[in-house]
């Protein structure tokens, strides 16, 4: 082991400030960005949902217009001239 005591291994050598300050803002960070990550992700599920919602209300707002149906087109009967 490097340090001889648990109480040295804290100390650093003299430069315990900086190495925890450091680690203590990086876990600072990491929380941060998992909060953030977290409060987007909620964020967005609520979007969607209210989309959906939205969308289901106008869905069943308007009637469904139905195309017209094509007549089927008789080859003998359709616009073909007989010029014979």
């Amino acid at each position: 082991m490097a340090f001889s005591s648990l109480n040295e291994f804290f100390a650093m050598g003299g430069h315990a400030v900086y190495v925890w300050a450091a680690w203590g803002v990086t876990a600072l960070l990491m929380l941060v960005i998992l909060w953030h990550a977290r409060q987007e992700r909620r964020q967005l599920l609520s979007a969607v949902k209210r989309r959906v919602r939205r969308e289901k209300a106008q869905r069943h707002a308007q009637p469904y217009d139905a195309p017209p149906a094509q007549e089927p087109v008789n080859s003998a009967q359709g616009d073909v001239r007989n010029d014979a």
